[in-house]
């Protein structure tokens, strides 16, 4: 991507570090100079954008809890498969 102005930093660099800066994981100057960024690039400014949209509706998704008969059934599962492992574990044995 590229909004066809010359920047300091390829918007492409900028597009691969979205996540850390989002995540608040780089340094400071780092941050800043991906601001600095930002603040000069329409395009990249909305790509990180919607990556911030796309970020809290999956973080509010995952808030929700699973029905009561989900938990139990997946539950049961995990069960039924420990079970397996160990009866195969005591055949091999």
């Amino acid at each position: 991507m590229s909004c066809g102005r010359h920047h300091d930093v390829d918007c492409s660099l900028i597009l691969e570090r979205v996540y850390v800066f989002i995540d608040n994981e780089l340094a400071s100057a780092d941050c800043h100079q991906i601001q600095q960024h930002l603040d000069e690039c329409g395009p990249c400014l909305r790509a990180v954008d919607l990556e911030r949209v796309v970020k809290a509706l999956v973080a509010r998704s995952c808030m929700e809890s699973a029905p009561v008969e989900l938990r139990q059934r997946v539950m049961f599962s995990i069960r039924q498969a420990q079970l397996e492992i160990s009866a195969r574990r005591l055949d091999l044995g």
